[in-house]
């Protein structure tokens, strides 16, 4: 079994996508530009800059696009390289690009096992396009090949009335209920619930489905992160095309991995510098350990469930990777260190300030 050293969270830039969500983040900030990424790397590239050697071992990586992660069929060439590599994969999707799946089910079975797909189920939309059928269809194509997956579903006001739908549906073609996240309205500073109902109502209304993703997410939104973080170490951000890599979101670029290729990257924890107003991803980044001292399900626990079969979501090589801790196979920083990831924080935000200074004097007054 494989040793998990980190998690690489992935953007991939399209922002484009085949489906029109009301509470699509993108769409709320209105950055729908028809745009499919062009990758500028080939994907043998991409593989050697994220090598195992590079990366201290074996890596659990997420691809989500701001739309639709596989409407760029070069994107499966991308997955193949990682997992050849020995990485674990994971893709975000909706699930209705058929031919995309087909491609998939070509893969190796020895990679296959390493895949993932976390299944956006897109009720309203799929109901009004007519594709329940081919979303499910492709759902239940990947769980044959031996890949796991996860169905998940983005608990909106609009969807209330659909609940009992959903969940029967669900037990239909999945012997088991899909989990449930949160609605964010990436608008608001505080990266508020995308609701009218407060936060126990949103709760109450949602908590029927007995996943414990949801349970999970409501015991962190809203709760400012102060412990020290190992985003930035053990976990990072990383868009895929530019190689442009953070600690964590919102975050300062730390390194570039097609820039010394050759050479170990950069890295630096974020410690107790976290400017989230809450860690909204945290089922990902909490779960898989990046806060030592927080008590946590695994990711497992949150991705995986169990059907009316018996038969788990989560296939035994993924199941073993999500479950394990990032806490356990990394090194905890000593008191020193710790004091030094604060220092630096502080000489970069005095540059930054700096730096603004500087512009603002270099600008002539208006006359």
């Amino acid at each position: 079994m494989h040793t998990l050293k980190r998690f690489i969270d992935c953007y991939i830039e399209t922002e484009t996508c085949n489906l029109r969500c009301h509470y699509c983040y993108i769409t709320q900030k209105r950055r729908f530009n028809n745009k499919l990424v062009k990758f500028k790397h080939t994907p043998q590239e991409i593989r050697k800059a994220l090598s195992k050697e590079r990366l201290g071992g074996t890596c659990l990586f997420n691809l989500c696009a701001g739309g639709e992660t596989l409407l760029v069929a070069e994107i499966l060439d991308v997955v193949m390289e990682l997992l050849a590599e020995g990485h674990y994969v994971m893709i975000v999707t909706n699930g209705v690009l058929t031919k995309r799946f087909e491609e998939f089910v070509k893969f190796d079975p020895s990679l296959l096992k390493k895949l993932f797909f976390k299944f956006s189920f897109h009720y309203l939309e799929l109901l009004r396009l007519g594709k329940i059928e081919a979303f499910f269809q492709n759902v239940n194509k990947m769980k044959e090949v031996g890949a796991s997956f996860t169905v998940e579903i983005t608990p909106s006001d609009e969807l209330i009335p659909y609940i009992q739908d959903v969940k029967d549906i669900c037990m239909e073609k999945l012997g088991a209920l899909c989990h449930v996240t949160i609605a964010r309205d990436d608008r608001t500073k505080g990266i508020d619930i995308l609701s009218e109902h407060s936060f126990d109502e949103y709760k109450k209304i949602w908590g029927g489905f007995e996943s414990e993703l949801f349970d999970f997410k409501t015991t962190i939104f809203y709760k400012k992160r102060k412990e020290f973080c190992y985003a930035g170490d053990w976990s990072l951000y990383l868009n895929l095309n530019t190689g442009k890599l953070t600690q964590c979101y919102g975050r300062r670029e730390i390194d570039n991995i097609y820039r010394n290729i050759d050479e170990p990257l950069k890295i630096q924890a974020v410690g107790h510098n976290c400017n989230l107003p809450h860690c909204y991803n945290g089922h990902a980044f909490l779960t898989l350990g990046t806060i030592p001292e927080l008590e946590t399900p695994s990711y497992a626990n949150v991705r995986d469930r169990v059907n009316t079969s018996g038969e788990h979501w989560l296939q035994p090589a993924m199941r073993n990777i999500m479950n394990q801790k990032l806490k356990d196979n990394n090194q905890t920083y000593s008191v020193y260190q710790k004091q030094v990831v604060g220092l630096k924080e502080i000489f970069h935000k005095a540059g930054s300030v700096q730096k603004r200074i500087s512009r603002s004097l270099k600008r002539k007054p208006n006359e």
